[in-house]
């Protein structure tokens, strides 16, 4: 008689095993998905690349937590644990101050409404370590933190967020051991093509502006490249045309949040501002542009709430020459972090976007022009009249005339360079591409492997 094995599903959830000198998390997950295959594990979607609130000052770099969704047999459920932990501990740089990794696993089927939560605020604000470890005693998970575990938050969140809406793909290809830390060697011709050719449905490859490639990170990480898209599929069609010209050790697909703007908060007013906060908020210009040290561009809006500061800096290029063009009276919605007040520097939005819903109209005087030659009129002083140097008549009488300045900026959405655009930021390209419903479970044939070059 043959006995039927019940499959168990369980999320693990990793966090924090970088610092900036070493490692990486993703690659921590993509070692673990071949350990996982080979104790029979299945996925049951793509490892999630979740990005959590850019603004949390503790962050390494792209602030991201990872989570794979398995099936298994009960048999290896602890031999599945021990591996995560080993290759955690193996993997972090534990020694480096801020290095604090973190493991959860999660047992069950469904995500309760909770996590999804935890998840979204975790995007969004800043959550504590006593809050997700709550919420594991509660849902009878196990956690694991090191150092001051700060690395359980986004373990958790990476398991609570489930991308059932809007999300996108990422195909990261890593370095062979000898050349970490070394400058990574790509043909970038390769890239622009690429991106030429897979426009919209890849995006964030090259920077129009400075013709740059975009696409590896300058990092001592083992990350090669990594190409991100709206499906699997797409990615995997670009990582095929990008030419490397040096070994890739191994590669992945990840689902993700990048490219979402799912770290932005609709505020109804300016005093709901809270630092560390990522929001959308409309308001009306109230201080014209400065432009202060380094080229960076400051005004100020406000609304019947309060008023706050603006700040376009150098890198976001083309959004702070839009950030100059503003007037006092301009009705408009800013896209940014909020930075918390300095000394006397008062609470800033650091600028991702601009949304111009309404200009100000600006009016110019000028001279009146002559009746009788049509040459304008020179001033006799004020209150005094005019008078015309060619007929050399006088005009007591007559008021310098007003007209409207033509603006050349115009309404609409504007966007930071793509050299400065945050993970999570959406790009032009992801506009009316976004998902409404997409569930798990669409593993292509052939979504991560492990090979030497």
């Amino acid at each position: 008689m043959t006995t039927t094995v019940v499959k168990r599903q369980m999320h693990i959830g990793l966090d924090d095993t970088d610092s900036t000198r070493q490692g990486c998390t993703t690659y921590v997950a993509t070692l673990l998905i071949e350990e996982l295959e080979k104790l029979g594990a299945t996925f049951l979607d793509s490892p999630s690349l979740v990005r959590l609130n850019p603004n949390v000052p503790w962050k390494t770099r792209g602030n991201g937590a990872l989570c794979l969704r398995i099936q298994y047999d009960p048999a290896v459920e602890e031999a599945i644990k021990e591996c995560t932990v080993r290759l955690v501990e193996a993997y972090s740089d534990l020694d480096w101050k801020g290095t604090d990794p973190g493991i959860v696993f999660f047992k069950g089927k469904e995500i309760p409404r909770e996590l999804n939560a935890f998840a979204k605020k975790a995007e969004t604000t800043i959550v504590t370590v006593k809050e997700a470890k709550d919420l594991v005693e509660k849902f009878y998970a196990e956690a694991l933190g090191y150092n001051t575990q700060q690395g359980i938050i986004g373990a958790l969140a990476a398991i609570g967020e489930t991308l059932q809406q809007d999300h996108t793909f990422e195909l990261i290809a890593y370095r062979t051991k000898e050349n970490l830390g070394t400058k990574r060697k790509i043909d970038p011709e390769s890239i622009f093509q690429m991106d030429q050719k897979l426009q919209p449905y890849t995006f964030n490859n090259v920077d129009s502006e400075t013709k740059r490639v975009i696409i590896t990170p300058r990092g001592p990480d083992p990350i090669l490249f990594g190409i991100r898209g709206e499906t699997p599929e797409i990615v995997k069609q670009a990582f095929s045309m990008v030419k490397s010209l040096e070994p890739v050790e191994r590669w992945v697909i990840f689902r993700s949040n990048q490219g979402t703007d799912m770290h932005l908060t609709q505020i109804a007013s300016l005093n709901e501002a809270q630092p560390y906060s990522s929001i959308i908020a409309k308001g009306a210009v109230s201080r014209n542009p400065q432009i202060v040290p380094i080229r960076h561009v400051i005004f100020a809006i406000k609304d019947q709430t309060g008023e706050v500061d603006c700040a376009a800096y150098e890198p976001t290029g083309a959004l702070r020459k839009i950030a100059r063009e503003l007037v006092v009276g301009d009705e408009i919605e800013v896209y940014g972090a909020v930075r918390k007040p300095h000394g006397d520097k008062p609470i800033t939005i650091n600028l991702e976007k601009i949304r111009v819903l309404k200009l100000a109209a600006i009016t110019q005087t000028q001279n009146p022009t002559c009746p009788d030659c049509g040459k304008h009129l020179k001033s006799m002083g004020k209150n005094q009249g005019f008078r015309c140097e060619k007929c050399k008549a006088k005009f007591p009488d007559l008021k310098k005339t007003e007209f409207a300045q033509q603006r050349e900026l115009k309404t609409g959405l504007y966007i930071t360079s793509t050299r400065s655009q945050r993970h999570l930021t959406k790009p032009f390209r992801r506009y009316g591409l976004e998902k409404r419903i997409d569930p798990a479970g669409k593993l292509i044939d052939g979504w991560h492997s492990a090979f030497s070059g």
